[in-house]
């Protein structure tokens, strides 16, 4: 007998819950039957504004991904989709693939949260799911078959291909003949990929630390290890630049000619002033110094996560051609067509990991990174989080804060200081009388209180964020 399910009722009382980016949760919640649930979801809510025969399918190297994609392609199969495996790629690299194949897609990713964790994350034909979608997704009763046997899965290469194409096909093959940079490899969704797109642009290429065990970094919260790892890899291998992704390669992390690692804000800063871009759409938590700059004609300021930035480009481009948007975490999101080095690079409204660097790069062919960076309004961010926090207690330390920011400030030692402006778009981000900035806030993807912190020094921007954690732990 076939046992029947219903998507909303198992999706409900699976525990998963969708974040600042994706459904995410433990990996024994992700069983065969929540991820066709899911699947089942998405396909229906899909139907409905798009008409298709496939779907792409990709994940990361966690160990937990491919039973998790071979759950989600049976469901497809039962379904009457055909679906379209495209292995280990980057997320950014499957949803480019699958916007030019007019599909949706389902990338199999937890990104940089802990390994106990998982996600996936779903795109439309058209870019990534909005809010909305995530609520049809839940609330869609469909009835599916349990899954009781896990699929062989063949892998396509086409997404890799195109996505290194994509790139490769904007400069000369000798764009980077004067460059050694390093890629830091680790478990990286990406790390088959970009060895062979450095390499193509003329670089010399140096691989840095590859493993077969997954690691979860944190673009937005780098381990002060991989600090230190840099530094070291730029003296010891003369390096220029080196580059790395979060788990899925649509996060970036770069680093300089002396190793240090660059604020994914900065870098989006760079990016969008090398692309000439009119309108950007960044988070609340980004640097000011970026909606202050004169380098843009207009700057939205979103809640945080990529679906609230992208959700900014439709109204931009009513007023501005070349559209974009950046995270804090350094991801970067095309909102438009727009001409690169004579060519026409496409819209990818979705995060990105190589676009940004590249176009350091080529801001760096006239200019070091350090001197680029340097030139830029002195006004630094930091950002640091407490892991294992739960969530309902982050969400009432920030209300019992909203209702009392005295109290507050006195509770993380901050008492000398007076608040000059509150901000509750995401979070609670308070303007102190010393010029500082504190943004709390709880993850969307995991059990972890954020603080992100500006200040005219960067080490007094690494001090207070210290503080203010310290002062959660105690509250």
């Amino acid at each position: 007998m076939v046992t029947q399910r219903i998507s909303s009722e198992v999706l409900s009382a699976s525990g998963v819950k969708f974040g600042t980016s994706g459904a995410r949760g433990l990996v024994t919640q992700f069983t065969s039957d929540v991820c066709a649930a899911f699947t089942h979801a998405f396909v229906v809510s899909m139907r409905e504004s798009f008409t298709f025969t496939q779907v792409a399918v990709a994940i990361d190297n966690r160990p937990s991904s491919l039973a998790m994609a071979q759950a989600i392609i049976q469901a497809l199969t039962d379904a009457g989709i055909e679906p379209v495996y495209y292995g280990v790629v980057p997320t950014p690299a499957l949803a480019y693939t699958s916007m030019q194949d007019g599909m949706p897609c389902i990338m199999v990713t937890g990104s940089h949260i802990p390994f106990d964790r998982n996600g996936i994350k779903f795109y439309r034909p058209d870019g990534e799911i909005t809010k909305a979608d995530e609520q049809a997704i839940l609330t869609e009763k469909v009835y599916f078959r349990a899954i009781n046997k896990l699929p062989e899965l063949t892998i396509d290469l086409r997404a890799a291909e195109l996505y290194r194409e994509r790139y490769v096909d904007l400069f000369d093959g000798d764009f980077l003949a004067d460059k050694r940079i390093g890629i830091y490899e680790h478990s990286c969704a990406g790390r088959d990929i970009y060895q062979g797109l450095f390499k193509s642009l003329g670089a010399e290429v140096i691989s840095l630390e590859r493993t077969d065990e997954f690691v979860p970094i944190d673009t937005e919260a780098v381990a002060e290890s991989d600090k230190e790892k840099a530094r070291l890899w730029s003296k010891q291998y003369n390096l220029d630049f080196i580059f790395s992704t979060d788990g899925d390669g649509d996060r970036p992390l770069v680093a300089n000619e002396n190793g240090e690692w660059l604020r994914g804000d900065i870098l989006g800063f760079l990016c969008s002033k090398a692309l000439q871009v009119d309108a950007l759409a960044i988070p609340v938590n980004c640097n000011t110094i970026i909606a202050e700059s004169s380098e843009f004609k207009a700057v939205s300021k979103t809640r945080i996560g990529s679906p609230y930035v992208i959700a900014e480009f439709p109204e931009l481009a009513e007023t501005y051609q070349r559209i974009a948007g950046f995270e804090a975490n350094g991801g970067y999101m095309l909102g438009s067509d727009i001409p690169v080095n004579g060519k026409l690079l496409k819209a990818l409204p979705t995060r990105d990991a190589i676009l940004p660097a590249l176009m350091l790069l080529f801001l760096a062919k006239t200019s070091s990174i350090k001197n680029l960076v340097s030139s830029l309004p002195q006004r630094f961010t930091h950002s640091d989080r407490i892991k294992n926090f739960a969530t309902e207690q982050g969400l009432s330390i920030l209300e019992s804060g909203r209702q009392d920011t005295k109290q507050l400030l006195e509770a993380l030692d901050l008492s000398e200081f007076n608040v000059i402006s509150v901000d509750s778009t995401d979070g609670l981000r308070l303007e102190l009388s010393n010029c500082t900035v504190i943004h709390l806030r709880p993850s969307g993807n995991a059990p972890e209180m954020r603080c992100y912190a500006e200040a005219d020094r960067m080490e007094d921007a690494v001090a207070l964020v210290e503080k203010v954690l310290e002062g959660i732990r105690l509250i």
